[in-house]
């Protein structure tokens, strides 16, 4: 039987608002033409704030959302620029990879190389060769990949979060969330094309992450490896992940699905207070950081979609999002713990968390 979720109308609203107001945001104030890149936020007047750098991540999350939105007016000319942008601005030509940032004036500000930033490369450039079948999306998707794996794989499965500008090892470590997107960037990679190499890294990847990330107790995936001294989960990842492993037939049945759809109970119990997802906990449940941020509230939305029984609950989320986090003008990026609206910036990052929160609910079924 059909699920009834995409007839809802707070879904219908809230992917209208999208539509009509948040995406043309990027269109139109929040993007430097003289660049050819996304301002970093616009204030709540739609004013650019006061330009301090350019990262290559917001580049890459913003090719994601005008690639998935390939047909609306402008948005393949907009994909287009930001690869050209992508490669103009952020290549690091004599070392290979994508640097982190660039100051105002387009040159190099922060040099390091990380996976966070590679991995949204690797899913955008997937996602819009997927697209648009074009063969220099394609090399730099395959150039994303190669540097890596050639640069940031380590040998227990996991991947450095940062690595200096000549790849030296800066002592990083690795870290939850970048190993996250890579994963997401792999699964992304597998739904457009077979590729036996990425395959055997993301299960490489999921079992490294079962073996040094899971507390044992309620299947949590901390944000630092097991035994590092003051770890701590987020609700909001759990949710993130368990969504990630819950749609893909390959990861299904895992050790790493296994966990998280444990986790995802326990997330819920201490992590949603009056259907708000709060920032972070430690792993018995205290909270250490009550902040409701926009992004977690959508990862909680589109996992909960995955979860027929939910339904009611799924409801209360989507009035949540649309009285709590949407507005005339756009969205709120934070609450505070007391429900306070504690930031008036738009980040030009967040529109790929409703991109793919709108994703995943209108294809809920």
């Amino acid at each position: 039987m059909p699920s009834p979720l995409p007839a809802l109308p707070e879904l219908a609203r809230f992917n209208q608002h999208f539509a009509d107001c948040i995406v043309p945001l990027w269109q139109g104030p929040g993007w430097n033409a003289e660049m050819a890149l996304p301002y970093e936020a616009l204030d709540a007047e739609h004013r650019p704030l006061p330009v301090q750098r350019y990262r290559a991540m917001a580049c890459a999350r913003q090719l994601y959302l005008f690639s998935s939105r390939i047909e609306q007016p402008g948005a393949a000319e907009r994909a287009a620029a930001l690869l050209r942008s992508l490669q103009k601005h952020f290549h690091d030509p004599e070392h290979g990879g994508w640097f982190y940032s660039i100051d105002a004036q387009g040159k190099p500000l922060d040099r390091r190389k990380d996976l966070y930033t590679h991995a949204f490369i690797v899913f955008a450039c997937a996602h819009y060769w997927g697209k648009v079948g074009d063969g220099l999306v394609e090399a730099t998707l395959n150039a994303a990949l190669e540097v890596v794996d050639q640069q940031f794989a380590r040998d227990d499965g996991l991947y450095e979060a940062s690595l200096g500008e000549d790849w030296a090892d800066l002592g990083s470590g690795p870290l939850q969330n970048p190993q996250m997107h890579l994963a997401e960037a792999f699964l992304q990679v597998l739904a457009v094309r077979e590729d036996a190499q990425v395959q055997h890294a993301l299960l490489q990847l999921c079992q490294a992450l079962q073996e040094h990330f899971i507390e044992p107790q309620h299947g949590l995936m901390l944000e630092k490896p097991l035994g590092s001294v003051d770890n701590w989960f987020e609700p909001g990842h759990q949710f993130e992940w368990f969504y990630l492993l819950e749609t893909s037939s390959l990861l299904q049945g895992t050790p790493l699905h296994a966990s998280l759809s444990r986790a995802f109970g326990y997330a819920e119990l201490c992590g949603v207070n009056n259907a708000a997802v709060l920032a972070m906990l430690d792993v018995d449940g205290n909270v250490l950081d009550a902040t409701q941020r926009i992004w977690a509230q959508a990862e909680y939305l589109r996992a909960l979609a995955l979860r027929p029984e939910h339904q009611a609950k799924l409801l209360v989320q989507l009035k949540a999002m649309e009285q709590q986090f949407l507005h005339a003008r756009g969205w709120y990026e934070c609450r505070n713990g007391e429900g306070v609206v504690s930031r008036h910036d738009m980040p030009s990052t967040t529109p790929y968390h409703l991109a793919t929160c709108l994703s995943g609910l209108l294809s809920a079924g």
